[in-house]
């Protein structure tokens, strides 16, 4: 149990074998945001890159498979786990979701592959 609550980037494939098909991300995003409840239910706060990303490209009038993406998605993830405590790793091929990964671990912050495993808030504590 920790007494904290952690900032957990949840990682996962996005544009990962979708082709470029707009249903086929929104699937994804769809997977990775499912696991943002159990992250909440343990007491912490999960975030998905996306969430962010995306909101970025739209303001400078790109979307996901726009050449630009790769600007802003891998940054974005890469600056925001500078504000992370951990790391959820969704299972799926995603080159992005490994790179968060290894830069989790270079900066020494757990990464999780289930749910389960993120250490739960102690009972009782205010968020």
């Amino acid at each position: 149990m920790t007494d904290k609550p952690m900032l957990v980037l949840i990682a996962g494939p996005y544009r990962s074998g979708t082709d470029g098909d707009p249903q086929a991300m929104a699937d994804n995003l769809a997977r990775l945001e499912a696991a943002a409840w159990p992250v909440f239910e343990a007491g912490h706060v999960p975030v998905i890159g996306e969430w962010i990303a995306l909101p970025v490209l739209r303001s400078a009038g790109a979307g996901p498979t726009d050449p630009l993406a790769d600007e802003v998605l891998y940054p974005v993830a890469h600056r925001l786990l500078a504000h992370c405590d951990a790391v959820l790793r969704l299972p799926g091929d995603s080159a992005g979701a490994d790179q968060d990964v290894a830069t989790a671990r270079g900066r020494g912050l757990p990464v999780y592959v289930e749910a389960g495993e993120i250490p739960r808030r102690t009972p009782g504590e205010a968020a």
